[in-house]
């Protein structure tokens, strides 16, 4: 699991959701939440049944409240957000943006189409799923071309050039059943190391990558579990994440793989659940906690360079990945 000294210990917090939070979209730090004798009698039910059903499942799992605090020494500082508008980036986007003396970048395909997507709220079809998405102050920007299948290492480094860190958001999104392996491998694996390797020559001190739990399902038993056998079936993408995160580990880089579960639209319920490197094989999380975590890990030693897993706590054991019963 991702280890208590991995993390400031704040014994008198208890678990909390997003919901309990300040509505207001600022970066955020991880902080763990007490789970022995020291915590609060009147810890909430939910937690505690969570904790039990992750226990006798064989893992060791950390519920985590995320406090409002800004993100240290912001000042001056310049990040690039790539994926900047599906549906995490723009939430990790807006959430930078909202930071003072931030120089916030936002890869982006197309400019003028993205200036114009990021700053109207809308509703969108996504699938078999509809989820709103809200307006960005753009001004807060810079939006720049960045195309992880056309442009070159090169290219993705002079889009990146004077950047302190990257946040790697992109994905491909399922399409045409004939190109999906295709446009998995071109996206999720080539183009990742792409950027990868152009943050190095850009002299990004950081990467922060959020992938999926599952992506190393193999190592562990997990290739034929409901939640991998359909996941994968999309172009076989978490074979391909897990060729682009082995990468990011070996690439010498500080690097943070945040890998969430199902992903809702939808605001929080539960409170934020940190478990280990390949222990979660099925449970969902929404959007906007994946982003508070994705933020919160830019700043934070204490992550550096490793792997965390992360769903919402429902007080029961988690049975749904991706909407989908396992």
């Amino acid at each position: 699991v991702a280890s208590a000294a991995a993390f400031s210990v704040a014994p008198a917090l208890r678990p909390v959701s997003r919901a309990a939070i300040s509505a207001r979209h600022s970066p955020l730090a991880l902080t763990m939440v007490a789970q022995g004798p020291a915590a609060d009698s009147g810890i909430d039910r939910r937690a505690a049944l969570s904790r039990a059903a992750v226990a006798a499942a064989g893992l060791a799992a950390a519920t985590f409240a995320v406090p409002v605090i800004a993100l240290a020494d912001s000042a001056g500082k310049k990040i690039v957000v790539a994926g900047a508008t599906g549906q995490t980036g723009r939430r990790i986007l807006e959430r930078l943006a909202a930071t003072p003396g931030l120089n916030v970048i936002g890869g982006v395909r197309n400019i003028e189409k993205a200036a114009k997507d990021l700053s109207t709220s809308s509703t969108v079809v996504r699938g078999a799923m509809v989820q709103k998405v809200a307006a960005i102050d753009t001004a807060a920007v810079e939006l720049r071309g960045l195309d992880v299948v056309v442009d070159s290492v090169d290219a993705l480094a002079e889009t990146m050039a004077g950047a302190e860190s990257l946040v790697i958001a992109t994905g491909f999104v399922p399409g045409n059943p004939f190109q999906m392996t295709a446009a998995a491998h071109a996206v999720d694996n080539v183009g990742t190391i792409k950027l990868i390797d152009a943050a190095k020559k850009a002299g990004v001190k950081k990467i922060v990558m959020v992938s999926s739990i599952l992506t190393n399902g193999r190592a562990w038993g997990q290739e034929k579990s409901a939640g991998f056998v359909i996941t994968n079936a999309f172009g076989q993408v978490l074979d391909e994440k897990l060729v682009a995160e082995n990468y990011l580990k070996a690439s010498g880089l500080d690097y943070t793989i945040v890998r969430p579960g199902g992903l809702k639209a939808k605001p929080p319920t539960g409170a934020l659940l940190v478990s280990k490197e390949d222990s979660l094989n099925s449970g969902e999380i929404s959007r906007d906690l994946v982003a508070d975590v994705a933020v919160a890990c830019l700043s934070d030693p204490k992550v550096k360079n490793m792997v965390l897993e992360i769903i919402e706590d429902t007080g029961a054991p988690p049975k749904v990945f991706n909407g989908l019963t396992m």
